[in-house]
């Protein structure tokens, strides 16, 4: 190739060659004919039953012995065939494998994970088409300043997920900047956003409508674009079916359209810290909920925060909403530290100020969830202990930099609060224990 650019074109053609690891089978052996654990990308790609695998040894020169035993080690390794997966799935599974160093141990069902997940980029789509009509004409620019929070906070973590991706694509790093749009799309995109806005469409509020809206084209356009070279052929086809900007001409193709940039604008360090407090709160409460028996654990009840510290009091009282959504409430209220705990609720320390409550409907599974709080009690108090070793240890005071120093006083101070929270919540538990064994 080399040569040939020199020779027809009067230059090399390409600067720097890009050597990925050898590609071997799930169990680490180097594929081979005898050992029947060859994968053809076009099987992956189009999918192959085991008949068929069976029947492309059979066309080889493999003598009986060998074909014996290749026969057992496809039979073992795919019982049931290759299943259709795509060029895009077998695509994002090869370069989300380059962190591996030497070698890659290529296995079908994670290349099947993400056949999978390429229908959840449809079903966000599906979603999206549904909300922007027909008469529904995209935004030119957008500023984040006076939307809703959840429309804010998503604009940040993109253009956090586009400089991740970016940095990482320069740098070579295939594999990290195919997690950072992994990670976008399935946990902030379609687990927080998509499910967040939905109220938005069927509210009386037309303001935070026309915003939800518009933030989702725009995460949708742009988090395509950034997908794009990891999956060609799904991007390009969901890319077409978005609404078209009035105001110019679109690319004909996603392929020619220009890579997402960062917008530095789009940033907020304290939208995202919110965002995160409630997080927190709903996976806390969710937690509670997979504790129930499974036909109660669908229905709507009502939550409860307990706050040790007014801002965190105040900052879920703005997000009363966003709780409720994400963790399928009837009803959320925040308690301050001085309100009495609600009675007849589960309960969840999210952390050293905060704990929420889940409203009980039936029965609770008593020694399970007294075995999960004594649990959690148990590695709080081995954490505080180990700390508290490594700070009375001989010489610390003299060896140790005053840096961490401070910061091993602040983990022990957070450890003794987490503590302190988890016997309160163990206290209220026992005393709903007793009550309901009481009537």
């Amino acid at each position: 190739m080399v040569m040939l650019g020199m020779k027809l074109g009067g230059d090399v053609p390409f600067q720097k060659v890009y050597l990925h690891p050898m590609i071997r089978d799930a169990h680490g052996r180097k594929m081979s004919k005898s050992l029947g654990n060859v994968v053809d990308p076009i099987e992956v790609i189009c999918g192959i039953t085991l008949e068929g695998l069976h029947k492309r040894l059979e066309e080889g020169n493999l003598d009986l012995t060998e074909l014996k035993v290749a026969k057992e080690g496809q039979k073992k390794d795919f019982p049931n065939g290759i299943p259709e997966c795509g060029a895009d799935a077998l695509r994002f599974a090869l370069v989300s494998y380059t962190a591996q160093s030497d070698k890659i141990n290529l296995d079908i069902q994670r290349v099947v994970g993400y056949r999978q997940w390429c229908n959840k980029l449809w079903n966000a789509v599906r979603f999206a088409m549904t909300k922007l009509n027909d008469n529904y004409t995209p935004p030119k620019t957008i500023d984040p300043k006076n939307m809703p929070f959840s429309c804010q906070w998503i604009l940040s973590v993109l253009t956090k997920a586009t400089s991740k991706t970016i940095s990482s694509l320069n740098s070579y790093e295939f594999s990290d900047a195919s997690s950072a749009v992994y990670s976008w799309w399935q946990f902030q995109l379609c687990d927080i956003f998509i499910e967040v806005i939905k109220p938005y469409f069927f509210g009386d509020d037309a303001a935070s409508k026309a915003y939800a809206q518009d933030t989702l084209w725009v995460c949708l356009d742009t988090g395509l674009r950034l997908l794009h070279p990891f999956m060609p052929f799904v991007t390009e086809e969901l890319w077409q079916r978005l609404p078209s900007p009035k105001h110019c001409e679109r690319e004909k193709s996603i392929m020619i359209c220009e890579y997402p940039s960062v917008v530095e604008s789009w940033r907020n360090e304290k939208i995202e810290y919110e965002m995160e407090v409630v997080e927190s709160a709903v996976k806390s409460l969710r937690s509670i909920r997979a504790n129930f028996p499974a036909q109660e654990r669908n229905e709507r009840r009502a939550g409860f925060a307990v706050s040790r510290n007014e801002q965190t009091t105040e900052l879920l009282r703005r997000h009363e909403m966003e709780v409720s959504t994400l963790a399928n409430l009837s009803s959320f209220t925040v308690l301050s530290e001085n309100d009495a705990a609600p009675a007849g609720c589960a309960v969840s320390v999210v952390n050293q100020s905060l704990s929420v409550y889940l409203k009980l409907q039936g029965s609770i599974d008593v020694k399970k969830e007294r075995e999960k709080l004594n649990a959690k009690l148990t590695e709080l108090q081995k954490q505080k202990d180990s700390l508290n070793k490594a700070m009375s240890a001989k010489g610390y005071e003299e060896k140790v930099p005053e840096h961490i120093k401070e910061e091993n006083m602040a983990k022990l101070t957070m450890l003794m609060q987490q503590l302190m929270s988890c016997e309160e919540a163990t206290q209220h538990f026992e005393r709903e224990v007793a009550s309901k064994a009481e009537i």
